[in-house]
């Protein structure tokens, strides 16, 4: 790896060491609340977009250099890699995405494809290798994928969930079901996740944004195994955060020793604003990334630098604080707002 990448703050931030600056990047920093976005936006659908390795890269590299932050992340979606196992993806104006062939079945889970995503997603590693080319040299290139749980209750739920019945339903119901369909997804997504890694990202983001729906029983016995299978696989070739929502009662978990693997403890933990940002290094992790809650960016610009201050407080005198929102950007989000942010947070020091 070239020593400027190496010497980033955020790479350094990631390994828990000093930095000159906290180092801030933004979830969803490419979207719609960019008129720079809706504009090639209008061209495609989304998914469209993510398939056009030129426009992927154009919307990931308008996002860092608009904002300056310390970090680039691929801009894709958690989803399209369901379509080569064979679900049938569209994403609805106004809705979100919709898989038209929900699995349901022991059938269905027997039924999937396990495609290589070499082969089978060729245009994210082309988008990655645009993005690579054209990135200031000391700024990383973060990739991602959604963890296991949240890539299958997408696929059994067909879309967006407030209960998660036919997911629930399969999980405790049909144990035999529940493992099959979890060794699939998290031997998906390790591949995945290697292959972005072999096509040049610095580091990696699981997204666990659904398994707050569980309660610490369930995502002990059903769901940390196979988050901690795929950590383990990608751990040391690059710098692995985990993030997920509503996570405060299922943290203590991930970071028990009696529960551990060996090498299955993420680099850096994403806490959402549910959770106190210090609680990450209470429980015994290296990097922390947050925690501020995203809503605050549409308040008036000195509430906004005021609650950036508090996050920062949180974390003053300790090394390995990556500053992010506790989610993505919202649409119709002040770009001027997260300007200031991302300046504010670089002007306070590490």
């Amino acid at each position: 790896m070239d020593t400027r990448l190496h010497n980033s703050a955020f790479l350094k931030a990631c390994r828990g060491e000093h930095t000159d600056h906290t180092p801030v990047w933004l979830m969803r920093q490419a979207g719609r609340y960019m008129a720079e976005y809706r504009e090639i936006r209008a061209k495609t659908t989304f998914l469209g977009l993510c398939k056009t390795p030129e426009l992927a890269a154009q919307v990931t590299l308008d996002a860092q250099r608009i904002l300056g932050v310390d970090a680039a992340i691929l801009f894709a979606d958690l989803l399209p890699i369901l379509e080569p196992m064979g679900f049938t993806l569209t994403y609805e104006e106004g809705e979100g995405p919709k898989i038209h062939n929900p699995l349901r079945t022991r059938a269905d889970i027997d039924g999937l494809k396990a495609p290589d995503p070499r082969q089978s997603m060729p245009f994210v590693g082309e988008a990655i290798g645009i993005i690579r080319r054209e990135l200031p040299a000391d700024i990383p290139l973060i990739g991602f994928a959604g963890a296991p749980f949240t890539l299958a209750a997408y696929a059994i739920e067909g879309g967006g969930s407030k209960n998660y019945i036919h997911t629930k339903t399969l999980m405790l119901g049909d144990a035999g079901a529940w493992r099959r369909l979890m060794e699939h997804f998290t031997r998906q997504i390790t591949d995945y996740l290697l292959a972005q890694i072999e096509w040049g990202v610095q580091a990696v983001q699981l997204f666990d944004s659904w398994v707050g729906c569980l309660s610490p029983e369930d995502y002990r016995d059903h769901v940390l195994p196979w988050v901690r299978k795929v950590i383990a696989a990608v751990k040391g070739k690059v710098p692995v955060i985990y993030f997920g929502t509503g996570t405060a009662t299922l943290l203590p978990l991930l970071f028990n020793s009696e529960l551990k693997t060996p090498n299955s403890e993420p680099d850096v933990i994403g806490i959402d604003w549910h959770t106190p940002l210090q609680r990450g290094w209470e429980l015994g992790a290296k990097s922390v990334q947050g925690n501020l809650d995203p809503v605050c960016l549409f308040a008036p610009r000195e509430v906004v630098l005021r609650k950036a201050g508090e996050v920062m407080q949180a974390a003053k005198g300790r090394t390995g604080h990556i500053f992010n929102l506790g989610h993505g950007i919202l649409p119709k989000t002040p770009v001027d707002n997260v300007r200031a942010l991302v300046d504010f947070v670089h002007g306070a020091g590490s």
